[in-house]
């Protein structure tokens, strides 16, 4: 299957470069140059992820990021020039799945993109439904529920609930999450998992689970029912 991807940056020499690598890897790519193209030609023809700069005149990135989780759970690849945790914090809390600083390498660029591809596609693999007191996740749909109620989550969301459920009572640290995850080493930066775990929280409350923090260590969740 040939994934198709959407690249959108203002900056014509880097849009550019991100296209050549990725056809280069087989993708099919489109590009393009504002916010508001870039939602058009979502529209028009949905990709299976899309590269996103935050800094572009007009419609922002973080504006964009936010239209398109109104209209889909494509996964969402940021890209920052300034560096900034609050950046990225905000992209993550937008619905963004992973970020990128600018200058990057184009290689690892790829590289992600095909971590986040195949995360994305990994979790519908037929598999059983995996249950911890009244949830249980799907890997298979793709589906998540609290006494038999869907509710909904964000890409990341998802793969990172499966995550814990697999691992019921298993201290798990933030650097594994993240190899887990999000598919690779994220060299220390494990303020993604942090984000992603409060917001899975705050959807957890109706189930008798819960997500406790291991000082030090990490995360590990738990059947508050027994």
């Amino acid at each position: 299957m040939v994934h198709r991807i959407l690249v959108v940056d203002d900056e014509e020499n880097i849009r550019d470069l991100a296209i050549l690598y990725l056809q280069k890897e087989g993708f099919t790519v489109d590009g393009a140059a504002s916010g508001r193209d870039a939602l058009a030609r979502f529209v028009q023809t949905p990709p299976a992820l899309v590269i996103l700069d935050i800094m572009m005149p007009g419609m922002d990135g973080f504006e964009v990021c936010r239209e398109l989780r109104k209209l889909s759970d494509v996964p969402i690849l940021m890209v920052t020039a300034r560096g900034e945790d609050v950046d990225k914090i905000v992209g993550l809390e937008l619905g963004a799945d992973d970020y990128m600083t600018k200058p990057f390498n184009p290689r690892e660029m790829v590289a992600r993109v095909k971590a986040i591809l195949r995360r994305f596609e990994g979790g519908r693999r037929p598999q059983n439904a995996i249950t911890v007191a009244n949830l249980s996740v799907d890997k298979a749909r793709r589906e998540a529920r609290i006494d038999d109620q869907i509710f909904t989550l964000r890409t990341k969301e998802f793969d990172l609930l499966t995550a814990f459920v697999e691992n019921s009572g298993i201290a798990l640290t933030r650097e594994q999450l993240l190899e887990s995850v999000w598919g690779y080493d994220y060299a220390g930066e494990t303020r993604t998992v942090d984000v992603h775990v409060q917001h899975l929280r705050s959807k957890l409350t109706a189930a008798r689970v819960s997500i406790e923090t291991l000082r030090g260590v990490g995360y590990k969740l738990v059947d508050a029912s027994s």
